[in-house]
């Protein structure tokens, strides 16, 4: 079985997305982007999303989860909640 340790940041707006993840880049740090500006349930949690099982979530992000290269901040990436960042700590498979 497939599983991956992820953070995300959810916002509504393209640009939005784009301007954090080039912050994240520069050197700001995730976990106070994810809590002041996520829409996501996860916010709270720095953007931790924690251990997912594919399957987990919907379907453009857990293609990316599963297909991206890990410890890379991925992005934007459209769902029908909005526009996702994705960092895929490390994936496992059992």
């Amino acid at each position: 079985m497939k599983t991956a340790i992820v953070r995300h940041i959810l916002v509504k707006d393209k640009d939005l997305a784009q301007q954090l993840k080039q912050k994240i880049l520069d050197g700001a740090d995730f976990t106070k982007i994810a809590k002041q500006h996520s829409t996501c349930n996860s916010a709270k949690r720095g953007g931790e999303l924690g251990e997912v099982k594919k399957g987990d979530l919907v379907a453009p992000i857990d293609k990316a989860v599963f297909s991206l290269a890990e410890r890379e901040l991925h992005g934007p990436i459209k769902s029908q909640f909005g526009f996702h960042l994705l960092e895929i700590k490390f994936r496992m498979d059992f």
